[in-house]
């Protein structure tokens, strides 16, 4: 890791990804992590680390071992998680399309702004997009909320994750880490010429509702606006060569536990997350059937839109005007029994119908209300967003 010496230098170094120079060490670390080694045999060894946890451990490692042994770069690194990829949406994704890539300029960084879905595939399956593109990968944006063990923290900035602060304490502190975050971002899209991706919002839409909150864009703009804080908000919107990408997965393997999540809220007011939750919705988002999978990049905004409402207005425009609708959504609003205006079953097949009933069938009772509404809400949402111009 960067030692604390190089600060001056490096003032990004406690939350930027790793660099070359660090793989080696990192991967040597996380082969002797006892947190990593239990997680990976819990999952992949289940009988073998109840009865012989010592040896499950030992395997896990052996096995980090031998699949990093050339690993020596985060490119590298990559390359790996890209195999693993491609068996994934062979063996979980139906199809997976991609419109819109082709009109962004290949040598140029974007900040591409997403809807959120699933903590680790909406990144994944951009930087898939731009992998078979022949593009470079994007930093990735995470919160600090999922980072609370040292492993899920090496794994991340490994896989070029830069780390975005929610629990600092204090107004002062926070202010001073999201400046930093700021000028990070900037550095990356201005003078490394490197895309990032973030979400729209904090946390995963767990309703299905795809809305930007207005903050993030204040919080891009920071640095911008410290430089010259009568500059226009605009000005350093267009700097930043902001891109909105729409993810539209036809199921989402995580939809029972979003519907519990949700329902939870609704009657009790909060959730309380079990301690590995986030890393159980992480595998389950991986290896859980997805159906078809639609990713479309939208045009950079420009600096016509002048206030962080109204550049989050944009980016829900193009958000859902690029989302697309798959049988399982009019199904749910068919089901739902609300909007029957906008149920559209003109590419609804039997066989559809019949994965959407099985798929319902399996939701406990009480959380099939709030399962249907994750999938009925972008049909209402996008009916009521302006046409594409």
């Amino acid at each position: 890791m960067t030692s604390t010496s190089d600060a001056p230098q490096d003032p990004w170094h406690d939350i930027r990804p790793y660099q070359d120079d660090e793989v080696a060490t990192t991967l040597t670390r996380l082969a002797e992590d006892p947190e990593l080694l239990s997680a990976l045999t819990r999952y992949r060894l289940p009988r073998l680390s109840r009865m012989m946890p010592r040896l499950s451990r030992t395997l896990a490692s052996w096995a980090i071992k031998r699949e990093t042994r050339d690993v020596t770069s985060v490119t590298a690194f990559q390359q790996r998680i890209a195999a693993y990829m491609q068996r994934m949406l062979k063996t979980s994704t139906d199809d997976f399309r991609v419109d819109g890539l082709d009109r962004l300029d290949p040598g140029t960084a974007y900040l591409f702004i997403g809807n959120h879905r699933d903590i680790s595939l909406d990144p994944a399956f951009v930087n898939y997009a731009l992998y078979l593109a022949g593009r470079n990968t994007v930093r990735i944006a995470i919160g600090d909320n999922l980072l609370k063990k040292p492993y899920v923290t090496d794994l991340m900035r490994l896989n070029k994750s830069f780390i975005v602060p929610r629990s600092a304490r204090g107004k002062r502190a926070m202010l001073q880490a999201y400046h930093k975050l700021s000028s990070y971002i900037r550095h990356s899209i201005q003078d490394d010429n490197h895309s990032i991706w973030m979400a729209q919002r904090e946390g995963r839409a767990k309703d299905g509702i795809d809305r930007t909150d207005p903050a993030i864009i204040k919080m891009m703009t920071m640095a911008h606006r410290a430089d010259n804080r009568h500059a226009p908000l605009g000005e350093g919107i267009e700097a930043l060569r902001l891109v909105p990408v729409s993810i539209s997965y036809e199921y989402d393997p995580c939809d029972v536990q979003k519907a519990r999540e949700l329902k939870a809220v609704s009657e009790d007011g909060s959730y309380n997350k079990s301690e590995f939750e986030d890393i159980s919705s992480i595998v389950a988002g991986i290896t859980g059937h997805k159906g078809r999978v639609h990713l479309r990049f939208g045009t950079p905004i420009d600096r016509s839109f002048d206030t962080p409402e109204a550049v989050a207005a944009e980016i829900d425009r193009q958000v859902l005007n690029g989302y697309h609708l798959f049988p399982s959504h009019h199904l749910a609003l068919e089901a739902l029994g609300s909007h029957p205006e906008l149920v559209d079953l003109s590419e609804v097949s039997e066989a559809d119908r019949d994965r959407f009933a099985q798929r319902l069938s399996e939701v406990p009772e009480d959380l099939r209300s709030w399962w249907l509404a994750q999938y009925a809400n972008p049909v209402i949402n996008c009916a009521r967003s302006e046409p594409a111009s």
